[in-house]
């Protein structure tokens, strides 16, 4: 296959960027589209010109670090895959794919393809934890946990925070993201005592972090490469309705006073 590529090329965050065409010769359609830009660097280098900067680490879709829209959908147009697990055999022979990062204020562009996704670690550290202090390790049947909670907990805490959810957002919303992180500990027992102090916690990050508002269209789903469902969203909005109440009216609606006190 003879490809073009369309590629963002930026040197750094406060540089000006733009799109720059590549040829991608012979490539073979068993190849991944990370092999494949590996191949048009190893071309560059050879010319003695700046490779492609772009992200990857575990290239088996575990990781989420290979986050590129491709043809201007994040992680490309295979559902429920990420970019190293999307393969040349999508594209056609002539082909033009234009390839671009994470489009987001929250997101800068460190270089090319390469955006600073530390923001979610901020949310992540302001709550996205359990602190209770059960001393060593209990064993793993002593707390009985319901399968249909189990199951729930276990589906939210797939998400690999790769950002495909605020790449395909309008608004570059985080609520699927963060409702992931809040729902996979608020399912389980273990998760009670600081469910409202969390859900409290997180959101006040997600907005001085400036990402935008959650319009409920969906697309952060359609592009979720661990195929997080929105059904956590409203989850997590009825939580922080919860935790923004006052107490005695919040637990008359199940939640607990504790969660009001101040930090």
């Amino acid at each position: 296959m003879n490809l073009k590529l369309l590629v963002w090329r930026q040197k750094g965050p406060q540089a000006p960027g733009r799109m720059v065409e590549y040829p991608a010769p012979d490539v073979s359609p068993d190849m991944s589209f990370l092999e494949m830009l590996d191949v048009v660097n190893e071309g560059l280098i050879r010319k003695g010109e700046d490779p492609i900067a772009f992200d990857s680490d575990c290239r088996e879709g575990i990781c989420g670090m290979c986050s590129l829209v491709v043809n201007g959908v994040p992680h490309g147009p295979d559902r429920a895959a990420t970019v190293c697990q999307l393969h040349m055999r999508r594209f056609h022979d002539g082909e033009t794919i234009v390839v671009e990062p994470w489009r987001a204020a929250a997101f800068p562009v460190v270089k090319d393809l390469i955006v600073d996704r530390s923001a979610f670690d901020r949310i992540v550290a302001a709550g996205g934890y359990n602190t209770v202090k059960a001393g060593g390790a209990p064993d793993g049947n002593s707390i009985l946990i319901p399968k249909d909670q189990a199951e729930q907990a276990m589906d939210a805490a797939q998400c690999i925070g790769c950002g495909a959810c605020v790449a395909a957002c309008k608004n570059a919303s985080a609520a699927l993201f963060v409702s992931a992180k809040v729902q996979h500990l608020a399912s389980v027992p273990q998760g009670q005592p600081e469910r409202y102090r969390r859900v409290r916690a997180m959101i006040a990050q997600l907005d001085r972090e400036g990402f935008g508002s959650c319009s409920n269209e969906g697309e952060c789903e359609a592009v979720c490469p661990k195929q997080i469902p929105i059904a956590n969203i409203a989850a997590m909005n009825r939580d922080y309705v919860r935790a923004m109440m006052p107490g005695p009216l919040a637990l008359a609606l199940g939640g607990i006073t504790e969660a009001f006190e101040d930090d």
